[in-house]
């Protein structure tokens, strides 16, 4: 399993992605479905690292993150989310451990984490991988975000 930077050209393959997880979007969005200049603005802009997760050729997931939150300082895992295909396969776990291995050889020791407070399946799985809730926060539009970290390394 390796990651593939998100480019303007495969843009087309994050949408697929996103919108196989309708009941994410409505946590995320409000709407079953997103569309390419969603993408766009989540994917490729200058302040997060945006990949594909690739199982050798296969495009199953996708992951963005903030290698130093300037409000903290600390890493931030802001999605990991694979398509509806490839989920309940280990395959979630899997790209963590990439990412973790990542955030390992730049030096880093915590990752944290927001999950929408309605996306039980997400804390589960999270909790899962050893991440411990500290606090709780509340995004722009008002939706509850549980704030996890996990020490790695």
């Amino acid at each position: 399993m390796h990651f593939e930077e998100v480019t303007k050209a495969t843009l087309f393959i994050a949408l697929e992605m996103i919108n196989s997880n309708p009941e994410y979007n409505i946590f995320e969005n409000g709407k079953e479905a997103r569309t390419l200049a969603d993408m766009e603005e989540e994917f490729l802009n200058p302040n997060t690292n945006s990949a594909f997760i690739k199982l050798d050729d296969t495009y199953i997931g996708i992951i963005d993150y903030l290698l130093e939150n300037p409000k903290d300082h600390y890493p931030w895992l802001g999605l990991l989310l694979l398509h509806s295909d490839y989920q309940g396969y280990g395959f979630g776990a899997q790209a963590f451990a990439v990412y973790e291995h990542e955030m390992l050889k730049r030096g880093k020791k915590c990752v944290r984490i927001g999950v929408l407070k309605e996306n039980k399946t997400a804390q589960r799985f999270w909790e899962s991988l050893g991440f411990i809730y500290y606090s709780t926060s509340t995004t722009q539009n008002g939706t509850g975000i549980f704030c996890y970290e996990k020490q790695i390394g």
